[in-house]
């Protein structure tokens, strides 16, 4: 199974609460910090909500 790099390219000022959470979930929590996380439904949907504010790279 391949796995994304995610990257916040949008601060989380001014964002509803829901997509707040939704990022620091994600573990992101700075502007330009990446993680990687497996590339499964629960993550796609978790990237849906805040597609906005990111960026994704397949690794």
């Amino acid at each position: 199974m391949s796995n994304l790099k995610i990257t916040l390219k949008k601060s989380l000022i001014g964002q509803t609460p829901k997509n707040r959470a939704t990022a620091q979930a994600l573990g992101l929590n700075k502007i330009n910090k990446t993680v990687e996380m497996p590339d499964n439904e629960a993550v796609r949907g978790m990237l849906q909500k805040v597609r906005h504010m990111v960026e994704v790279e397949e690794i």
